[in-house]
C-alpha cells in the first residue's frame, strides 16, 4: 500500500493524466479548427456584405495562425512531459 502513495507514485499519476489531457487536446484541435473555419461561413454567407473579402481573409488567416500556435504549445508541453518522466523521478 505504501507503493501507491509514495511521491515517485503520485507524479507518475499526475504525468500520465497531463500527458493524456495533451492528447485529448490534441485530438480536438483539428475539429475546433474545422469549426473555426466552417461555421462563422454558415452563419454570415446570407449577409449583405457579400463582396467583403478582405476581412474574411484576415479571420481565416488569424484562426490559422492561432491553430498552428495551439499545435506548437501542445508539442512543447508533451515533450515537455517526456522529458521531465526520464529523468529526476526518485531525486527528492
Amino acid at each position: 500500500m505504501s507503493d501507491l502513495s509514495s511521491p515517485a507514485a503520485n507524479a507518475a499519476q499526475r504525468r500520465a493524466r497531463a500527458r493524456a489531457r495533451l492528447a485529448d487536446a490534441a485530438r480536438l484541435l483539428p475539429f475546433l479548427g474545422a469549426a473555426a473555419f466552417l461555421l462563422p461561413d454558415l452563419v454570415l454567407s446570407g449577409g449583405a456584405g457579400a463582396g467583403a473579402t478582405l476581412p474574411w481573409l484576415v479571420y481565416l488567416f488569424a484562426v490559422w495562425a492561432v491553430l498552428i500556435g495551439l499545435a506548437l504549445h501542445i508539442a512543447r508541453r508533451a515533450a515537455r512531459i517526456d522529458t521531465t518522466a526520464g529523468g529526476g523521478d526518485g531525486a527528492e
